[in-house]
């Protein structure tokens, strides 16, 4: 069972998106008994525009067309929420937990919520009474030292920095090293962001990556991809070129409370292979929550 204390969150952050799906839903049955070929196509239309993706919308109204037994919207509701869970992976979201220090590489395009992702989770690992150590990553750009900077302050937490134009993997290989000799729980990495086609710049997270391995092992280090939930279905090629390039362990999913295509969420589990392990659902430290495929489908599917 999903966390509760979560859900209020989550629907809120949700809203946009679910109140797409009741339009769809309600108006199943907004004119008669019975739904005609009418109403499921609008229902199609609503599924493809929440991007919860082409595939399921077209299984999931082929199925609708056969199933005889649905006769109310609570009905097509239940059937959709059904359908819904069998399209997440069944495995473990907690983050690694392998050995100390576990550490964290965020990555993904300019823009995407990294930073902000790293602070969050930071107070997120605090609460649970982790000692976490940052380190700034993003040596590309002097706001990006200053940004994870201020964020270290406030939370109380070390961090690891070397001036603009440094080598990024340095600081990950200082990091780890700090965090091993003062038994530091977490090191969280920050990373600059980059397109997939940006050859140099994947190098470089290549180069970051064997680093950290060298100095943690591979079981301790885990990377997570940071998604913008605005992006929609461009979030695809970006993140299968990430997973083939330095291989990804989970993705977070930003701001998805600033848009109607929270569907995306269904989408991106199941082409990718990938657990969605946080989700963004608004501005405060709080805001972001360990995903839930249970937590997620009801807080999407609870019209009222």
């Amino acid at each position: 069972m999903f966390n509760l204390k979560y859900f209020d969150s989550v629907k809120k952050g949700l809203a946009k998106t679910s109140s797409l799906l009741k339009r769809g839903v309600f108006g199943m049955f907004s004119h008669a008994s019975e739904f005609g070929e009418e109403e499921i196509e609008n229902l199609e239309k609503v599924l493809i525009e929440s991007d919860i993706g082409v595939d399921f919308s077209l299984a999931f109204i082929e199925s609708l067309r056969n199933n005889k037994r649905l006769r109310t919207t609570n009905d097509v509701k239940e059937f959709l929420k059904a359908c819904l869970m069998k399209e997440f992976l069944e495995c473990e979201r907690n983050l690694f937990s392998n050995g100390k220090p576990g550490v964290i590489l965020f990555i993904g395009i300019n823009g995407s919520g990294k930073t902000t992702s790293i602070s969050k989770v930071c107070t997120y690992l605090q609460n649970q009474g982790k000692k976490i150590m940052l380190a700034a990553g993003d040596t590309f750009r002097a706001a990006a030292i200053e940004q994870i900077s201020i964020w270290a302050e406030r939370l109380n937490a070390p961090l690891v920095k070397h001036k603009m134009g440094a080598d990024p993997a340095a600081v990950a290989h200082d990091a780890c090293e700090s965090a091993k000799a003062k038994d530091y729980d977490y090191v969280l990495i920050d990373s600059a962001g980059r397109l997939h086609n940006q050859i140099s710049l994947m190098e470089e997270l290549k180069k970051i990556v064997r680093v950290t391995k060298s100095r943690v092992g591979e079981d301790c280090l885990e990377i997570l991809l940071v998604i913008d939930g605005n992006a929609g279905q461009n979030s695809f090629v970006q993140a299968q070129k990430f997973k083939e390039t330095v291989g990804i362990n989970g993705i977070i999913i930003t701001k998805l409370d600033g848009t109607a295509k929270g569907g995306i969420i269904v989408s991106i589990e199941k082409e990718l292979k990938i657990p969605i392990k946080f989700i963004g659902v608004g501005e405060q430290q709080e805001d972001l929550i360990p995903f839930s495929p249970e937590l997620f489908v009801e807080a999407l599917l609870k019209f009222d």
